[in-house]
């Protein structure tokens, strides 16, 4: 008799290329306003099951402030799979009160943050499921003067 022992890991939840197709920046009175395209991932290449996620939420958020959410529907990534999904996402600084944004501007860099939660189940050989939650983190840096984007980087 053998046994097999299976470790359930943790799907990655991220942001994939982002296609900046506007950005519109005012250095006078300290606002953005931004629309770009990207894809979300979530990769299960770790697993030998498929990973059902529930509903989740984005959002984008400068120095804390949130500046818009969107939304990612319920799904299954396959065992040893990706998922990409587009998503259009559209930003703009109305919601900040009180920030850095002037200085943010005139340096020549503007950087946001994403973050979101992905609730799920690992079913490994259709025998076992595990609960496990993939947690998103990127930084999107802007550059201001080029009106394109600078880098992104997840963890």
């Amino acid at each position: 008799m053998s046994l097999t022992v299976m470790k359930v890991k943790t799907p990655r939840f991220r942001l994939g290329n982002i296609n900046v197709q506007s950005f519109e920046s005012v250095q006078a009175t300290p606002s953005f306003d931004t629309k770009f395209t990207t894809q979300i991932k979530i990769k299960n290449s770790a697993n030998w099951g498929s990973y059902k996620f529930n509903a989740a939420n984005i959002t984008f958020l400068y120095q804390g402030a949130t500046l818009a959410v969107i939304d990612v529907a319920k799904g299954k990534a396959g065992w040893l799979s990706t998922i990409k999904r587009n998503a259009e996402v559209s930003l703009n600084s109305t919601a900040l009160t009180n920030s850095n944004l002037g200085s943010d501007l005139s340096s020549g860099v503007l950087t946001l943050n994403s973050v979101g939660r992905l609730n799920g189940k690992v079913a490994i050989m259709f025998i076992m499921k595990k609960k496990k939650a993939a947690n998103m983190n990127c930084t999107i840096a802007f550059d201001v003067t080029a009106k394109a984007l600078r880098s992104l980087e997840c963890k």
